[in-house]
Parts: C-alpha cells; structure tokens; sequence
C-alpha cells in the first residue's frame, strides 16, 4: 500500500512549528507495513487542499491528513474532504456529549463553532479522540482510503495508535511489516563511508542499505520486509555481518543512538569517570555528555579553558608553552597533552577528554582554520594526542572537534584501553 501524508496549517508553511507530524506518521507506517511516497504541506485554504487531495490521490492508496479538525474558521480539513469525496458531514452524537459534558463541568458557555469538532463524513468511521474534542475519521472512498487526525501531537499520536493503526490495518491484504536496524558510525565521512559499501548499495535489494549522515555522524539502516522479527533477523544479520567486516572499527551502535550516549552507557559499564578540558570547543564536549540522562554517573565536569590564563592558573599549562615566539602555542599537541592531564588528576577520573584548536573565522597564532589538537588522558595509560584539520565555519569545527574527542574515547572504552 503506497501512503501519502498531508499536514495541513499555514504555521507549518512559516517555519513556526516542526512537522513532526510526518515524521512520526512515517516511522509508525513502516511498521504498519505501508510506504510512505510523498509527503505534502499545505495551508488553510480550501482550494489548495483540495488541490494537494487530488494530487494524493493519483497517486496513494492511502491519505493521511493532520491538522485542520478545530472549531475555528481556518480548520478546513473535513469540509474539503467532504466536498471531495461528495459526502454530507454529520454530527458524531458521542463526540458532541462529551464535549457538553466539559463545558458543562467546567460552568462554561459552549459556544456554536465547538460543534464543528464532532462533526465527520457520512457513512465514514469515526476515531475516538481520547485526549482531546475533534473527532477523527477514516473512510475509504473510490478505492483510496482516508484518515484524518488533528494537528497537537498530544492528540495525533494516541488516536493514530488505538484507533487509526488497525483501521489501516483492517485493510491491508497479505502485507508483511517493515523491520529495520541502525548502525550507528564515527570517524568517518559520508563519502568515505558510501565507498566503502557501494558495491553492496548499488546491488541491494532485500534488504536495503540506506545511508544517512548528520554532522559529525553517519548511519546506515538496513530494512527488509518480514512476517516476524525472526524472519527479518535472518535477512539483516548476513548484511550487517558484511558491513561489520569492512568498517566494524567505526560501529558504535547497532540502535539508533547517538555518540555520546554509547560513550555514557559505556562508562557506566565499566564503572569509570570523565572530565573535560575545553578551549576552542568552548563546552560543547559538556553539553552533549550532560544531555545523556544519567551522565552524572560518569561525568565529573570540565574546565572552558578559553583564555592562555585559565589555561595555565587552572590546569598548570606553562606560559613559555603557551606564549613566545618558538612557543608551540595554545593550539599544539604539547597543550593538549598537558590541558588532558592535568584536567584529569583536577577531576580525579579515569579519563579526561581536552580540546584546543583554531575555530574561526581568522587564524589563529599563525595556524590555520580548523586546525585541532584532542587530547585523551587515561589513568595508568599514555595520554593520546591527535591533530585534526577540519573544514567548515566555526559552528561545524566545534562540533566536528567535539565528535572526533567522542570517537576518540569509545575507541579506547571500546579496548578496555
């Protein structure tokens, strides 16, 4: 069954709201067994929604709409529909009790237009809205079939899962479900990334190899179709085993989670403490460790090291190190070195993590942009020192720097080193 998803509300054409409608909708009919070709963002307007159905329909087995079922004016979604498809609304009885049994609770005067949530097609089947007033509808009409959902998550999200899924479902013939795996990557690019693989991309067929990359990340998810978890394990595992064996070094995860979430579980795996020294970085590395919950399990804290002066009246880094004119400089590997230790035995870790380059715009003590130095300092271990020459503006080189310190800590959390 092809699906096209239409999100109706001009907030959504303004940028003022996410459509996070779509993507929920999306994931949730993949497991439901159903593509998912088109997605579509139309406004409140009668003739555009009407426009963006018929176009739907030429080419969906199913339309899913979001949005547009309120009481105002601008909520249009089942007046166009109904016009559509050539059926009369009707009042859903249940719908309108329990919205007069609310105002009357509350002492409150139910105003004409509240009627216009209960109201549904003829001859369609309403959706309980367990969380709100609008009534849903579903109903299949000249071989195309039709779901309406309101817009608030709050509301969407229980109705599409109690009452929309197995409406859906109900007419689904002999589909089998989609089943997919993440493998999560670090310390590789895109391109490289797809090099390595294309021959297994460009011959793939059950399953499917599908890369995505966000900054500082790639993944690839693997997806088959299958009558059980089982069946679908069978497919998945010979491919994964396939990738693994070319660039199992730079997995962090078979799930779909990030860097610094693998690196947190893995500490309290192994019952180990960080912390963090930062310069160019400028506390990013702690951001993102303490948006893990849970992360204060495993991480002490960081020092911002912006300045020569913290640098050396906090973690002890020399002045002659970091200033003159054959001083290595702030942005070096002796600095990084030095900032990791010291930050370490401060913190009384296991581990600490040290960050040190030149983010931008301008260069920086005679060093270009993007030039970075990671340090790793490891209790009853060798301090690691990796030089980094980034690309980007200054935002990508901070995060960049960020997720290559990040890979640099799983690896040796990985290897018990």
């Amino acid at each position: 069954m092809r699906a096209e998803i239409i999100a109706i509300g001009t907030e959504l054409l303004l940028g003022q709201i996410l459509n996070t409608n779509a993507q929920f909708l999306s994931q949730a009919c993949a497991d439901l067994g159903v593509s998912v070709y088109f997605q579509t963002v139309v406004g409140d307007n009668s003739a555009r929604l009407t426009a963006a159905l018929e176009t739907a329909k030429s080419r969906a087995d199913l339309i899913i709409c979001t949005g547009g079922l309120g009481p105002t004016q601008d909520d249009l979604t089942k007046d166009a529909l109904a016009a559509f498809v050539g059926r009369p609304l009707v009042v859903h009885q249940p719908s309108l009790d329990k919205m007069d049994e609310m105002f009357r609770k509350r002492g409150i005067h139910m105003v004409e237009s509240n009627r216009r949530q209960a109201l549904m097609l003829e001859n369609s089947d309403p959706l309980t809205n367990d969380t709100g007033l609008a009534v849903g509808v579903a109903l299949t009409h000249d071989q195309t079939h039709y779901v309406l959902l309101p817009g608030p998550p709050k509301e969407m999200k229980p109705m599409f899962e109690k009452y929309a899924a197995p409406w859906i479902s109900s007419k689904l013939h002999h589909v089998s479900p989609l089943y997919s795996r993440m493998l999560k990557f670090a310390g590789i690019g895109e391109s490289s990334l797809e090099h390595e693989l294309l021959d297994l991309i460009e011959a793939q067929t059950d399953p499917t190899i599908a890369p995505y990359a966000k900054e500082g990340e790639v993944a690839i998810r693997l997806t088959t179709r299958a009558g059980s978890r089982d069946d679908a394990d069978r497919k998945l595992n010979p491919v994964e085993q396939q990738i693994r064996s070319r660039l199992g070094h730079h997995i962090y995860a078979a799930d779909d989670v990030t860097l610094e979430e693998a690196i947190v579980q893995l500490l309290k795996q192994k019952n180990k403490l960080l912390a963090a020294a930062e310069s160019c970085s400028g506390g990013l590395f702690s951001h993102l460790l303490t948006s893990v919950p849970g992360s204060s399990a495993v991480y002490r804290g960081g020092i911002v090291c912006y300045s020569n002066e913290v640098k050396h009246g906090l973690l002890n880094v020399p002045m002659d190190l970091l200033e003159g004119e054959h001083a290595p400089g702030a942005v070096s590997g002796e600095t990084a070195l030095i900032l990791a230790e010291q930050m370490r035995l401060r913190a009384d870790t296991d581990y600490a993590v040290a960050i040190t380059g030149v983010a931008g715009p301008e260069p920086s003590e005679g060093k270009p942009v993007g030039l970075v130095y990671i340090g790793l300092a490891r209790k009853g271990g060798s301090t690691l020192v990796e030089r980094l020459q980034l690309s980007g503006n200054r935002d990508a080189i901070k995060l960049r720097s960020v997720k290559s310190a990040l890979y640099q800590l799983w690896k040796v959390l990985s290897n018990n080193g």
